[in-house]
């Protein structure tokens, strides 16, 4: 059996559209709590967490009253980062946690992602195995055993300290300047204390959320807000996280960009350096340029590749026994620190860096020269199969053909939206933007 209901990240779409409606999401908290429930006569606890969506209300109502009607007593967060709810439901000993987030998707979107009592995403086998729930009859508890729910207030503030907790002992912030893009989600609170309370100058933006306004033109996915305000303010670094915070995107004290792949490549060079990289080896998806494996490869580094979405990374990094790895969006994976990605810290990390070796952020942000790459999306309707479409076919082949040994090629759906997105690499940029036009218009003429 394949998912139908999850995607790459859990389940997302529209608010109050299949499958982000109440009615479903209600159905899902049930499922997931009888999934969840185990024999043994103790209390059984989920966390639940969101982002500044206006929908998060709706949804958390209705997965609150799904997993109550299993016996599940509910711990309500509010809004925090994604990662919070992966520390959380292991600290307060939850058998399930729950964010309500789309992440960096407009506001219109919401979604759920699903934690296991470990504090890791699910498996794509338990997905499988809660959406066959939704489709059978989920017994409800006795009347007696409905479960509660409760708002805890100090949610935030534990992640906090635990953040703060894996800055290096002795070092401070202080006498840096550091621009902070909270895509007005769900750190807006969290990171800008974290920042001012290890000694940083904070020049926040992004922090004014009011339900229909996160990622709408700041954080990692637009970045040119951040990069204006740094040169504005004269700041060292800038600091842009999506709207649940799990991703990061760095910005030096120019203006300039540096994506995932740049950071990972100074962390991992950095741990191998002090011999703590697990396996000298980084795990990143098939998405991370070229340029990357070759920096890592001269330092003796090995580049583990899997499907896009960082769940996939993280279930690579589990299984090889790996503590570094992320994607070129931005998400970066320590799991010595946190169970999934964590933007805030990673950019404490890389701020530890400044610090350590006292140098700016264009010195360490600028590891490798890229492998020119090109990436383009085309959106589809629902029901639409561009990728089975004979034409789209025989122009991927042609692609492939006319980049072999050149360059690579890489065609997929989005596991979040209804994208195909073609992507191609290669030395000779005008090869590489004829063949993404070309599979581009195939595709845009599928649909």
């Amino acid at each position: 059996m394949t998912r139908k209901l999850f995607g790459t990240d859990g389940v997302r779409g529209r608010a109050n559209e299949f499958p982000m409606t109440a009615e479903m999401a209600l159905k899902l908290g049930a499922a997931a709590g009888r999934y969840f429930r185990t024999d043994g006569g103790r209390a059984h606890r989920v966390v639940i967490g969101k982002d500044t969506r206006l929908s998060g209300y709706m949804i958390e109502n209705a997965l609150t009253a799904g997993f109550t009607s299993t016996g599940m007593n509910v711990l309500l967060l509010g809004p925090v980062p994604t990662p919070a709810v992966g520390l959380l439901t292991t600290s307060m000993r939850a058998d399930v946690g729950v964010m309500i987030s789309a992440s960096h998707n407009p506001a219109e979107d919401n979604g759920i992602k699903l934690f296991g009592p470990d504090g890791f995403k699910l498996s794509d086998e338990a997905e499988v195995e809660i959406e066959a729930l939704l489709d059978a009859d989920v017994q409800p508890a006795q009347a007696k055993n409905i479960g509660r729910a409760r708002r805890i207030d100090d949610g935030r503030f534990r992640y906090m300290e635990r953040v703060k907790s894996t800055f290096p002992p002795g070092l401070r912030l202080d006498g840096l300047k550091v621009v902070l893009d909270c895509a007005n989600g769900a750190a807006y609170r969290t990171a800008p204390e974290v920042l001012w309370e290890l000694g940083a100058e904070v020049v926040a933006i992004g922090v004014s959320p009011d339900g229909t306004n996160i990622n709408d033109g700041v954080g990692s996915t637009a970045p040119g807000a951040a990069a204006a305000k740094i040169r504005e303010v004269g700041a060292d670094l800038g600091i842009c996280l999506d709207g649940d915070a799990d991703r990061v995107m760095l910005i030096d004290e120019n203006g300039v960009l540096a994506d995932g792949d740049q950071i990972m490549a100074l962390f991992a060079n950095r741990w191998a350096e002090e011999g703590r990289l697990n396996g000298q080896t980084l795990a990143a998806t098939v998405m991370s340029n070229l340029g990357l494996e070759r920096y890592l490869a001269e330092r003796s580094i090995e580049l583990h590749r899997t499907p896009v979405g960082d769940r996939y990374v993280v279930e690579a990094m589990r299984q090889h026994g790996l503590n570094l790895g992320g994607e070129q969006s931005g998400h970066i994976v320590m799991t010595d620190y946190a169970t999934t990605g964590d933007g805030l810290i990673a950019g404490l990390q890389f701020l530890a860096e400044m610090v350590r070796t006292d140098r700016p952020a264009s010195a360490l942000a600028r590891n490798f020269e890229t492998v020119p790459q090109l990436l383009k999306n085309v959106r589809y309707a629902n029901g639409q199969l561009p990728l089975e479409a004979p034409e789209v076919l025989a122009a991927i082949a042609a692609g492939e053909a006319r980049l072999n040994g050149h360059g690579r090629l890489l065609i997929r759906k989005s596991g979040t939206e209804p994208l195909i997105r073609v992507m191609a690499e290669a030395e000779d940029e005008a090869l590489m933007v004829s063949v993404v036009d070309e599979i581009v218009g195939a595709v845009q003429a599928a649909v």
